[in-house]
């Protein structure tokens, strides 16, 4: 079920795209580019939050989620992956040129590009193999992905033009969770010093 919700959204999208390049009715409203852009984009960031979820629901809820983070994480990097590959392939016909220069001269696409760079890591290193590969340096690499969020919530920010509802969303829903791991690092540093003390 976890996956046929997960890859609902991609279904959709790539059925609203035959539509448009069959000339049929469809959904992508006036602009398509720019409207598969911000879908994929926006699905990359709901991912990353709900990858980022699970450990705070399992903490109050006691439900097994954490085997299926893996899973969640790896589909906010197929988002990201489809928002990359439109911005490279609609936006600029592969012109490497013009996507190195806009990636130093506009923050924002400084920040979108750092991101996904960071995901790839992730995604390449989220395997069991790899995991024992790198030992203890796993977790410490994975801890990326808070650096990862912030940083696709920045791009997404920055990107908008009028509407900034959706983004600023995304960044209270992450400053929540993010608040919540600070909490959980200062109430485990507590619990120690106290069996310290004691």
């Amino acid at each position: 079920m976890i996956h046929a919700l997960s890859v609902g959204p991609a279904l959709w999208l790539g059925w609203q795209i035959w539509l448009w390049y069959s000339f049929l009715p469809h959904q992508l409203t006036a602009n398509p580019i720019e409207y598969i852009t911000d879908f994929t984009g926006n699905w990359t960031i709901r991912f990353l939050l709900i990858t980022l979820s699970i450990t705070p629901l399992v903490r109050l809820t006691k439900w097994r989620l954490l085997k299926y983070r893996r899973a969640i994480g790896l589909y906010a990097f197929l988002y990201g992956l489809l928002h990359f590959l439109n911005y490279m392939m609609l936006d600029y016909f592969f012109n490497w040129l013009l996507i190195i220069e806009d990636v130093l001269k506009r923050p924002a696409i400084t920040f979108g590009m750092a991101g996904f760079a960071m995901l790839i890591i992730l995604a390449v290193t989220s395997f069991k193999f790899m995991k024992i590969k790198l030992g203890k340096n796993w977790l410490k690499l994975h801890q990326l992905i808070y650096i990862i969020a912030i940083s696709v919530t920045v791009h997404n920010y920055m990107m908008v033009k009028a509407d900034v509802l959706i983004p600023i969303i995304h960044a209270t829903l992450l400053s929540i969770l993010l608040l919540y791991r600070v909490y959980l690092n200062w109430n485990r540093r507590r619990t120690r010093a106290k069996k310290q003390l004691a």
